[in-house]
């Protein structure tokens, strides 16, 4: 047979050793029918659709002895295997950015000097952080003494204040939301009311949060979608709200105090 693929085009093409498919056709996962006159493999096309299923599920760690129970169980259409391999792909895309967000919140935890074991951040932060979130505020206030101050604060908190924040937090945002549907208008009172218990947490927690820094974060809110999912997974429309309800305050507050 002078058709098909050798076996070194075949691991050239796959990116797999020689070897390798050595050992697969010994224990019969993947045995090519084809052979030259002198008895060397001949590979088709048929062969190399099921290596790539064959590395698919080793990708996935799935053990040799599975994938040919697989592969090999003819009630499962062509179509099948391509759902369950989306499914798997798609739980394992969900897992690396899980752990990929994990790195990001023990990166951040570390910046800030927050001393907690892993089990703690991963307890404690949750999914409350976003990718780019430090390195926005570093950008915007990086030479600010709010942002000194943060840094100061921050650095001497441990598991117990950072759950504080968060619940805190957490019971803010319930508010925020509960007023947003109930529809309470973002320059009414209620709503600059709770603008106000807003920048009040940050002075509390973090820095001394001016009007003018209040109304930059406001900015973000609606500027940048990191920001914005935060509070649309709450109340679509609820970021906008916020963000009018912060800008709305300001105003008040200043011109009362000025």
């Amino acid at each position: 047979m002078s058709g098909g693929y050798s076996v070194g085009q075949v691991a050239g093409i796959a990116r797999v050793t020689v070897r390798t498919l050595h050992h697969y056709d010994e224990i019969g996962l993947l045995s090519p029918e084809g052979r030259t006159r002198a008895g060397y493999r001949r590979y088709r096309d048929a062969d190399l659709d099921r290596l790539q299923q064959i590395l698919f599920y080793r990708e996935l760690g799935f053990p040799l002895e599975e994938i040919a129970a697989i592969l090999d169980d003819h009630s499962v259409s062509p179509s099948e295997h391509l759902r369950r391999q989306h499914r798997l792909l798609s739980e394992r895309i969900a897992h690396l950015q899980e752990l990929a967000a994990a790195v990001e919140h023990a990166m951040e935890a570390q910046k800030m000097g927050i001393q907690l074991t892993p089990e703690e951040k991963f307890e404690v932060f949750g999914d409350a952080y976003r990718e780019g979130w430090e390195a926005e505020a570093e950008q915007r206030w990086g030479d600010t003494a709010a942002w000194a101050q943060s840094q100061r604060r921050t650095a001497g908190y441990g598991k117990t204040d950072w759950q504080r924040i968060k619940a805190e937090a957490d019971a803010l945002n319930d508010r925020l939301a509960a007023a947003f549907t109930a529809g309470e208008p973002a320059d009414g009172g209620p709503a600059m009311d709770l603008a106000e218990v807003h920048r009040q947490h940050i002075v509390d927690n973090f820095y001394d949060c001016t009007f003018e820094i209040h109304r930059c974060i406001a900015g973000m809110y609606v500027a940048d979608p990191r920001f914005t999912e935060v509070y649309e997974q709450l109340a679509p429309g609820l970021a906008r709200w916020l963000h009018d309800a912060i800008l709305a305050n300001a105003a008040f507050r200043t011109g009362e105090q000025g």
